[in-house]
C-alpha cells in the first residue's frame, strides 16, 4: 500500500478509519526527510495491514503546530487513536521495522503503553522509552 498525504482536515478521520496509522511529518526542502522517505515507503508496502500516512508541515502548518512539531522529520504511531510513538529524526530501515513491530505488538489493555525506539537512537540504551501516560496526545473528534 503506499503512503497517503493527510491534512489537518482529512487527519481526524484516517485515525478513525484504521486501528494503526503512522504519521511522517516532512517538508520537501528537508534533506533527511528526503532520505527517510523511501525507507518509509517501502515499510508501506511491506506493510499494508498499517496506514502510512505524510504531512507536508510546510502545507499543513495548523496541524503541524497542533502535532508539538519542532524538528522533522518526526514519525508518529498511532494505535487505536492513541499516540504510542513519536520521535524526531530519520530512521533507517531496521530501526523502522522494530518500531513498527513494537506498535503491531502493542497491546493496549495493558497499561502503561509503551513503545522502546530502537537502542541506536537512545545512545545504545534501551532505557529510553515513550509512555503515552505522560505524552497526554489522544485524539478527539475535531484536533489532536
Amino acid at each position: 500500500m503506499a503512503t497517503i498525504d493527510i491534512t489537518d482536515q482529512s487527519f481526524a478521520q484516517t485515525l478513525e478509519e484504521n486501528d494503526i496509522v503512522f504519521v511522517d511529518f516532512w517538508a520537501a526542502w528537508c534533506g533527511p526527510c528526503r532520505m527517510f522517505a523511501p525507507t518509509y515507503g517501502a515499510a508501506a508496502e511491506r506493510h499494508p495491514d498499517i496506514t502510512f500516512a505524510k504531512v507536508d508541515t510546510e502545507a499543513q502548518q495548523a496541524l503541524s503546530a497542533a502535532a508539538n512539531i519542532t524538528s522533522i522529520p518526526t514519525l508518529m504511531a498511532f494505535k487505536d487513536k492513541t499516540l504510542v510513538f513519536s520521535q524526531p529524526g530519520a530512521l533507517n530501515a531496521t530501526g523502522l521495522e522494530e518500531v513498527i513491530q513494537a506498535v503491531k505488538n502493542l497491546d493496549m489493555e495493558e497499561p502503561p503503553r509503551r513503545v522502546r525506539p530502537p537502542a541506536r537512537l537512545t545512545g545504545g540504551s534501551r532505557a529510553t522509552e515513550l509512555n503515552v501516560a505522560a505524552v497526554h496526545l489522544r485524539y478527539t473528534p475535531g484536533g489532536i
